[in-house]
């Protein structure tokens, strides 16, 4: 188990390199081979001459590439100083890159936005897991039945409606229309019972959206498992089915359910833009937006870089359940 989780970091560590140095590319290389001028991107395209060159200065840019990326990783973990143009800007660490146009460093608003995004994420997970998980075992186990032909029509409208449909028309039902919900955004420490209620319609009708998919691939997965070989011995050998289930086959279930779990979890860290926006979340995908709006490019890097990160941990801590659950994995 040591040496096959020594391997994971080993690969966790080489990736976060390769994530550093992709970011870089798209951020800085690929917009300087289109004839973009970068730091006008930095500083708006409104700013005079001067503050652009000295934006152009602070950034390193007629450094060589590997300076440039040397600096942009170093700046991760032990902070960057921006100095060109007369002054001298400092970006404690990690820093996520800096904004010329509001003059503060991207972190503090990253970790001012993240606890939203990451408390909708989570929140929403748990209820997909829950839903999905559940009815497509069920639906597995019930094949043909009225239940099954029930929770799969359902799951397929949840995967044919888009998000800002379903959120819409959550918002117009149960807060316009009824009233049960209050739609305005409480943070935690302010009240954490009216930042449950606040974020129950959210963790809703994102989980729904997924609940379906991971219903149908739940489903799937079962009904193909239910029919191995080793499911036919389990039985012979005189187990209850509860134990056949539970015991052997959602072991090899969940590997599947793991592998997405991951995926979907660390891309909505990054901020789910489209639910963020509908409830009027101050998260990731509303700075990601306003960023886009503002044509504020630091914002955009620094979102990047924290989604980037959150796939990779995710993927990390799935690759150590997936040796949890199923041992045969540690000898791959």
């Amino acid at each position: 188990m040591l040496t096959y989780l020594i391997r994971r970091l080993f690969a966790a560590a080489v990736m976060l390199v390769v994530i550093v140095m992709v970011v870089f590319c798209i951020f800085f290389l690929v917009p300087k081979w289109a004839g973009v001028d970068i730091a006008s991107s930095f500083v708006g395209k409104q700013a005079d001459p001067a503050a652009v060159e000295a934006v152009r200065a602070k950034l390193g840019l007629a450094e060589p590439i590997y300076v440039q990326v040397w600096e942009f990783f170093k700046g991760i973990f032990v902070g960057r100083t921006y100095s060109g143009g007369g002054d001298v800007t400092q970006c404690s660490a990690p820093c996520f890159g800096y904004s010329f146009r509001t003059e503060q460093a991207i972190w503090p608003v990253l970790t001012d936005r993240f606890p939203v995004t990451l408390g909708l994420a989570l929140g929403a997970a748990v209820l997909w897991l829950l839903l999905g998980v559940s009815a497509g075992v069920l639906s597995a186990l019930k094949r043909g039945t009225l239940w099954d032909r029930g929770a799969m029509l359902v799951a397929l409208g949840g995967v044919s409606l888009p998000i800002y449909f379903t959120a819409m028309l959550a918002l117009a039902i149960f807060d316009h229309g009824l009233g049960w919900i209050d739609g305005e955004f409480v943070p935690m420490e302010d009240d954490f019972f009216a930042w449950f209620q606040s974020m129950l319609l959210p963790w809703v009708t994102l989980a729904f959206l997924y609940a379906a998919m991971y219903a149908r691939i739940t489903r799937a997965t079962m009904l193909e498992i239910m029919g191995e070989d080793y499911i036919r011995t389990a039985r012979a050998k005189g187990l209850t089915e509860k134990v056949v289930i539970s015991k052997h086959a959602m072991r090899s279930t969940m590997t599947p359910i793991l592998t997405m779990l991951g995926m979907d979890l660390g891309a909505l860290i990054g901020g789910a833009i489209l639910t963020e926006t509908a409830f009027s979340l101050p998260g990731l995908g509303q700075a990601v937006l306003n960023g886009i709006r503002t044509q504020d490019l630091p914002i955009i890097l620094g979102v990047t870089l924290i989604t980037s990160l959150a796939v990779l941990i995710a993927n990390l801590v799935v690759d150590v359940l997936y040796a949890v659950i199923d041992p045969r994995v540690r000898l791959a």
